[in-house]
């Protein structure tokens, strides 16, 4: 039996709960937060599948120490102009004015932080390598390049509490800091209008960022050559299952008064299949966010995206 670890939502539990089986293989699932999962994926290599942080899979490719090879399953995907936090008493009205700031976030190595950074530097102009990093600590250790400004903070301290007392002008992570949520602090989102935000993004790069995959522990993955292909299959097949049952109004799947007018809107603007998965089409953005570790400093040689994946999934 193999052990399956990855968050719960919409689109995998179908899987979890057995209404979707990988075909040919008995699985044993585990859930989590994604934080934990991928503490434990880099560290241990404890699940012989496990959902896998985009970012930090492709540093471990990038160094050649990686232990899981991907599936080019994407169970993750958001849009990260809602993850800009920056103190409304520095001057910052624009994504421009970050340039030169002080800005935490809770690993440099996390995919939302890549993803920021990207936009920053390729929609914005802004130089991310002239800005002063200060990270909450990271799941592996980093090797970054001679005058990138990227500190983990002490010990006892938090970032949160730099944001609030002002030793940080802006905050990157896909959680809210307690100073925003309760209005301590004078914090705010950059982008006011996320949505509309989000929206002309997607118009301009057509990319609804990659946060996940699923990966396969590569001991595993060569003991099964069939695996990787079974569960991309799987997985398809349960996100099919949700992205029907948004649509569905005799009862409501989920808790929205108006989720089928939200699903029809998603489909006008996204297309019919807004959560792709395969690798061929999703390529430009995996070689976006390969582009976007090598700016960054966490891969010193370029990655191809094919180098991500194992070999079956590559045409599916």
């Amino acid at each position: 039996m193999l052990t399956l670890a990855s968050t719960l939502s919409d689109r995998t539990r179908p899987i979890h709960d057995g209404r979707v089986t990988v075909e040919g293989f008995d699985l044993r699932f585990v859930g989590g937060e994604p934080e934990e999962l991928f503490r434990t994926a880099m560290r241990e290599a404890r699940h012989e599948i496990t959902e896998l942080s985009m970012a930090s899979h492709i540093l471990s490719v990038a160094r050649g120490d990686s232990r899981y090879i991907g599936v080019p399953v994407f169970p993750s995907r958001a849009f990260r102009h809602g993850a800009i936090y920056v103190r409304t008493d520095r001057g910052i009205a624009r994504p421009e004015d970050l340039a030169g700031r002080t800005i935490g976030t809770p690993e440099y190595q996390q995919t939302a932080a890549l993803w920021v950074r990207g936009m920053l530097r390729e929609q914005h102009g802004v130089d991310t390598r002239g800005i002063a990093w200060r990270s909450g600590g990271e799941r592996t250790p980093l090797s970054l390049p001679p005058g990138l400004d990227m500190q983990v903070i002490p010990e006892g301290e938090t970032l949160e509490a730099m944001l609030a007392d002002g030793r940080l002008d802006a905050f990157v992570g896909p959680r809210p800091p307690a100073c925003f949520l309760d209005r301590t602090a004078p914090v705010a989102r950059l982008f006011a209008d996320t949505r509309a935000a989000e929206e002309a993004y997607l118009r301009a790069t057509g990319f609804f960022p990659i946060m996940h995959c699923i990966a396969i522990r590569r001991d595993v993955a060569e003991a099964h050559p069939g695996l990787a292909a079974a569960l991309h299959r799987a997985f398809a097949a349960a996100k099919a299952q949700a992205l029907a049952e948004l649509a569905m109004v005799n009862v409501l799947r989920v808790s929205l008064p108006w989720i089928a007018q939200e699903a029809a809107r998603q489909t006008e603007i996204m297309g019919g299949d807004p959560w792709p998965y395969g690798f061929a089409r999703n390529r430009d953005e995996l070689a976006a966010m390969c582009r976007y570790a090598l700016a960054d400093g966490l891969t010193a040689r370029d990655v191809a995206p094919e180098e991500l994946f194992h070999p079956t999934t590559l045409g599916l």
